[in-house]
């Protein structure tokens, strides 16, 4: 006897949407997300090019948006929440930034014409995408043969047992991740979708726990299976993040510059 099939599929993206959608003001007003030295960096790589088109890939609260659009001629923030980019276009409103205009839709398949763009840049974004190779060779395709792409995202330092913990703590927190990829991963796709892996930046992230676990409104059996783990880890494990004893921790971020191959 045939099982019956359900009637509608749930896909990844309606997660994200779902996700992120009712939490859009609290993204909007992060303060890990509306600061830090990755956003400086990629405001310096636009100053002085006022002429320049920006693509704000998966952009969330629009902190990229925001830092780089005194600089250039346009900004276009894209997300597939409306709620987010409905959040970005007020804000924008409110601050008389008439140079950003938002749309909506995937990553794996820009609404854009063949080299549109002179940058691309997404920052904290990746580790929710469906199709990281997708979504990359839609960024080569969109941004011009003298452009330049920039990826800001969280990553996993490689070693097994420290991966295995920080994907489980993530997914948690979050069940529109998708993976946090080592720096060599994200070469490899790079060149993969038709870039050349330039510099890269490290940095280190705290994350204070009680805001961390409340912008993304974690349930409550959610929160205490992360503070399990994190109380029964190895030594190395808290170590690495620097686990405090009321939870937050510290992890890896890094921003990497592609040029078109």
């Amino acid at each position: 006897m045939k099982s019956e099939q359900p009637s509608s599929t749930r896909i990844h993206q309606t997660v994200v949407a779902e996700q992120f959608g009712p939490r859009a003001a609290a993204y909007v007003t992060s303060a890990v997300h509306a600061q830090g030295e990755d956003l400086l960096q990629m405001a310096g790589l636009v100053t002085g090019i006022g002429h320049a088109r920006v693509l704000d890939l998966g952009c969330g609260g629009g902190h990229v948006s925001f830092q780089v659009v005194p600089h250039v001629r346009e900004v276009v923030a894209y997300d597939l929440s409306q709620d987010m980019l409905s959040a970005v276009a007020r804000t924008a409103a409110e601050c008389g930034l008439d140079n950003i205009r938002t749309e909506r839709g995937t990553v794996e398949k820009l609404p854009f014409e063949d080299a549109s763009f002179g940058f691309v840049m997404s920052r904290f974004s990746a580790h929710h995408w469906h199709d990281l190779d997708a979504a990359l060779r839609e960024a080569r395709r969109v941004v011009r043969p003298c452009g330049r792409a920039v990826f800001a995202d969280v990553y996993t330092p490689g070693h097994p047992l420290l991966d295995t913990f920080f994907q489980t703590i993530e997914m948690l927190r979050d069940p529109s991740h998708v993976r946090n990829y080592t720096i060599g991963e994200w070469q490899q796709a790079l060149e993969r979708a038709g870039f050349t892996p330039g510099e890269v930046t490290r940095r280190r992230l705290r994350l204070e726990f009680t805001s961390w676990v409340t912008r993304m409104q974690t349930s409550e059996i959610h929160v205490q299976a992360i503070r399990s783990l994190q109380q029964r880890m190895a030594d190395d494990v808290t170590r690495h993040f620097e686990i405090e004893a009321d939870g937050s921790f510290t992890i890896d971020t890094m921003t990497v510059i592609a040029d078109p191959a």
